[in-house]
């Protein structure tokens, strides 16, 4: 078994050496591992950092740059070059916990043969370690039904088989440098489902320049892109058991990009149920004034 470790990283050499460690350290779990990073135009030491530990690694390093571009461009371009039957992506500030590879290994025996899963998934814990979420309530799901059914509110770890994660890939909008994730992964529901397993694999430290740290301003800059998240949930997926709450969540936030986007006509193209449009009817124009408000308020400041 061979495992593909891809990670996009920009300016945070400090912080690679937690995640190399953490490979080393796991190392003895016998398996094959390739690290392959992508430097999305880093203007620090990171390339010196790379070509240090390349001499010294014990493992397969592949290091690439690229014009700076955003985070999924850089694993689009990394999947061009993973060679393992599994692959994983690893943010510069996550880390692999101790026998991390041998429940990876372990997962795969249990089941490389299911056709119908696109990925292992397994818990993902703070740098306090402390569990980023619930635990898993059903062995086999969907990431839409994990998080809008099932409500799960904090991130998990996904390992995933690499046949099938290859036919995917990160589609950002009008040169646009980011979208969420879980774009892809609602793709991949369609078709398959994720194995859940009640185990931790991966550690995360959240920076100050992270994803999550800086989520306003990156609404503001990917506008489409989440547009398209938003209206693809409206309208591919199925809503039966999705909480109120969540519903509304959904519906205000594509409210608050067709906002962003300056989308005015055909609101209701293609979305799906009833209830659903009578929603988006009555709630687009407090929608409008306060997405407006709200993104004025921030120019301010």
């Amino acid at each position: 078994m061979k495992l593909s470790i891809l990670t996009a990283t920009y300016n945070r050499a400090n912080l690679l050496i937690r995640l190399y460690t953490s490979i080393l350290n796991n190392l003895d779990a016998g398996i094959d591992v390739e690290w392959l990073i992508m430097d999305d135009g880093s203007t620090d030491d990171t390339e010196t950092f790379v070509n240090k530990i390349r001499k010294e690694c014990v493992f397969d390093v592949k290091y690439l740059k690229q014009v700076n571009s955003g985070k999924m461009q850089a694993i689009n371009n990394l999947m061009n070059y993973a060679t393992g039957d599994l692959i994983i992506e690893c943010d510069s500030d996550d880390c692999f916990t101790q026998d991390a590879f041998f429940r990876i290994k372990n997962a795969y025996e249990d089941s490389k043969y299911e056709e119908d899963i696109y990925a292992m998934c397994f818990l993902k814990y703070n740098q306090n370690g402390q569990n980023i979420g619930k635990e898993f309530l059903k062995e086999k799901t969907t990431m839409f039904d994990l998080y809008f059914k099932q409500l799960e509110d904090g991130e998990k770890a996904l390992v995933f088989f690499t046949n099938i994660r290859k036919q995917y890939k990160y589609n950002v909008e009008k040169n646009e440098k980011f979208v969420t994730e879980a774009s892809m992964y609602h793709d991949m529901d369609l078709n398959y489902k994720i194995k859940c397993y009640n185990i931790p694999i991966l550690m995360c430290e959240y920076k100050e320049d992270g994803y999550s740290k800086n989520i306003n301003k990156i609404f503001k800059k990917n506008p489409y892109g989440y547009l398209k998240y938003f209206k693809d949930i409206l309208t591919k997926h199925d809503m039966v058991g999705v909480p109120i709450s969540k519903r509304l969540y959904v519906i205000k936030h594509y409210i608050l990009f067709l906002t962003l986007t300056k989308q005015k006509s055909n609101i209701l193209e293609n979305i799906d149920g009833l209830l659903n449009k009578i929603l988006i009817v009555l709630l687009y124009i407090p929608g409008v004034i306060m997405t407006n408000i709200k993104f004025k308020m921030d120019k301010k400041k």
